[in-house]
C-alpha cells in the first residue's frame, strides 16, 4: 500500500470560529477509515477540507502527494465526496445529477458499474423523476452514487448510511469492499454507527471538540467487538 492521503497541523475555521485545531492524518490506499466524533466535533468540517470545499487556516492536505485546495479542480477527478441529501437540486433528476458530475470529471456518463450500482440499491427507476419527489433514503442513495461517478481514488462519506434500508446498506458495503480491494482508493467514513466501525473498518479516528482524542487499528477494532459495550465504552472514555 502507498499512502494516499496526508493532512497534517490542520486548522479549519467556519463562521469565523476555530473548528479543527492542529489535526493529523494519515490514510493509505486500500484503507476504509471510520470517524467518529459527538455531534459538532469537527467530523463534517475535517470531510470538506479533504475534498477541497472548506479552505485550510493552517496546515496542508496532500492527495497522492499533490496539495488538495480549493481552486485546483483536479482535484475533483480524484475525489469523490457523497452529496448530502439535503443539498442536492430539486429541479433536477438524479441522471441529470450524475451527468453534471461525470461531465466536471470529464469521464463518460455511461458507467456500467454506477448502473449495476444503481439497480443493486433499488434507485435505478428514480433516475428519470426530480429529486424533489425523493424519499430521504433515495436521496442518500443518489449522493452516494454521485460520490463514485468517475471511480475516484479517495471516497468521502459523510453519515451516508442513514437513511438506507439493510439490503442497500449491504450492497454498499460490498461495493466499497470491492473498491478497496483494488488497492487503489481508499474510503473515509464519518458516522455514529458503531456495528458498521467494528465489522467493515481497517482504522477508526476519533474526533473531539476538534482535536484528534483517540485512534483505534484493525486489531484493536477486533479485540473490541465481542467485549461488552467495546468501542462504546472506549469512545466514552476518550471524550471523558
Amino acid at each position: 500500500m502507498s499512502c494516499l492521503l496526508e493532512v497534517e497541523g490542520l486548522v479549519a475555521m467556519r463562521a469565523g470560529r476555530v473548528v479543527l485545531h492542529g489535526v493529523d492524518l494519515h490514510l493509505e490506499a486500500g484503507e476504509w477509515l471510520a470517524l467518529l466524533g459527538p455531534n459538532g466535533s469537527g467530523k463534517s468540517t475535517l470531510l470538506d477540507a479533504i475534498c477541497g470545499r472548506l479552505p485550510a487556516s493552517a496546515g496542508t492536505i496532500r492527495l497522492d502527494g499533490s496539495p488538495v485546495s480549493t481552486t485546483h479542480g483536479g482535484d475533483r477527478v480524484a475525489l469523490g465526496q457523497a452529496v448530502a441529501a439535503d443539498r442536492l437540486p430539486d429541479v433536477l433528476t438524479g441522471a441529470q445529477c450524475l451527468a453534471v458530475h461525470a461531465a466536471a470529471r470529464g469521464v463518460d456518463t455511461r458507467d456500467t458499474r454506477l448502473d449495476a450500482l444503481a439497480e443493486a440499491l433499488r434507485i435505478a427507476r428514480w433516475l428519470e423523476a426530480p429529486v424533489a419527489t425523493y424519499s430521504y433514503g433515495t436521496r442518500q442513495k443518489l449522493g452516494v452514487l454521485l460520490a463514485l461517478v468517475g471511480s475516484p481514488r479517495m471516497v468521502v462519506l459523510d453519515e451516508s448510511f442513514n437513511g438506507l434500508d439493510p439490503a442497500s446498506a449491504l450492497v454498499l458495503k460490498q461495493v466499497l469492499r470491492e473498491r478497496l480491494s483494488t488497492g487503489r482508493c481508499a474510503v473515509i467514513l464519518a458516522t455514529h454507527a458503531l456495528d458498521i466501525v467494528e465489522r467493515h473498518a481497517d482504522r477508526a479516528m476519533l474526533l473531539h471538540e476538534g482535536r484528534v482524542a483517540g485512534a483505534w487499528d484493525r486489531a484493536s477494532l477486533d479485540a473490541m467487538r465481542d467485549q461488552p459495550d467495546g468501542l462504546e465504552a472506549a469512545l466514552a472514555r476518550a471524550i471523558g
